[in-house]
This record gives structure tokens, C-alpha cells and sequence, in this order.
């Protein structure tokens, strides 16, 4: 519970408003998917040893209470603890660096990401997941991952509209 709640801060933190108004062509987001990537990495791996360290402080003190106490070496603990604080920074940065690009993150656990565009004076999203060579797909702001649609001519051709 304690580092989902922490994840969903993570998120909030970085969230300074609900949706950018910046918007990407095709072409742009193409451009900045190895930057990203860095970046998603990045978040993603500092997520993970969060998610580690919660394990080990939680198993800790179960270990605590079933012996009703135990000798804990403090300066270990410690030590985990200012890395699990330094991770969580890390991803914190990421991920606020990702928002101050206009990019949204949508599912840090499989490296989801969606761009704003403009297409026939409506607004889409060009989607992207970790481990795809580029953005192939797009989809409605109201249907998710799940309406993910091949690029089309129309939203290839997609201009700059601000």
C-alpha cells in the first residue's frame, strides 16, 4: 500500500495541470522517443527499487513482529532507505521533465506514453509503448490503450496547429 500511494504521488507531483496545451505532429513525436525512452527508463528504474526496498522494509517488520523484536542493523536500514529516497527523486524528475515536455505518462509499469495532436481540428493521441521502434498507433482521448488505432494518412499529415 505505502509505495502505491507514493506512486500515485509521484504522478501528482509532476501533474501541474490536467492536460498541456502543447500538441505534436507525427514527425515531432517520432523526434523526441529517444529522449523519452532515457527518461522512462530512468523513472521506471527508480520505481522498481522503490518498489524493492518497500519489499524489504516491509518483510523487516514482519520479521519484527513475529519475534517480537530483533536486532536490526540500523546503519543497513538506513542506508536503504536514503536509496529508496534518491530513487524516488530520480523518478519524481523524470517524470516531471516527460510532463514539462507535454508528453503523458500513462502506465510507468509498461512505458506508456500518449501525445497530444492535432487532427482535423480535433485533438488525438499518438501512442507509444516501451520497446516499440516508433509510433505507429493513436487513439481517441476518451478510449485508452485499448482503442489504439494504426496511423492513418490523415494523422500522418498532421500539422502544427499552435
Amino acid at each position: 500500500m505505502p509505495v502505491i500511494n507514493c506512486l500515485l504521488r509521484l504522478r501528482d507531483c509532476v501533474r501541474i495541470e490536467e492536460m498541456s496545451d502543447r500538441t505534436f505532429t507525427l514527425e515531432e513525436a517520432q523526434s523526441l522517443l529517444s529522449v523519452l525512452e532515457s527518461l522512462l527508463r530512468t523513472a521506471i528504474s527508480g520505481k522498481q527499487l522503490m518498489e524493492e526496498v518497500e519489499g524489504e522494509m516491509q518483510e523487516l517488520s514482519h520479521r519484527i513482529f513475529l519475534n517480537g523484536g530483533t536486532h536490526v542493523d540500523v546503519v543497513a536500514v538506513a542506508r536503504r532507505k536514503a536509496e529508496r529516497a534518491k530513487a524516488e527523486q530520480r523518478a519524481k524528475d523524470a517524470l516531471a521533465e516527460i510532463d514539462s515536455i507535454g508528453v503523458q505518462v500513462k502506465d510507468l509499469d509498461i512505458g506508456l506514453l500518449d501525445f497530444p495532436c492535432e487532427v482535423e481540428g480535433k485533438t488525438v493521441l499518438l501512442c507509444w509503448k516501451m520497446g516499440e521502434q516508433s509510433i505507429t498507433h493513436w487513439h481517441g482521448t476518451d478510449e485508452g490503450f485499448a482503442g489504439r488505432k494504426l496511423i492513418d494518412e490523415r494523422i500522418a499529415r498532421s500539422k502544427r496547429a499552435n
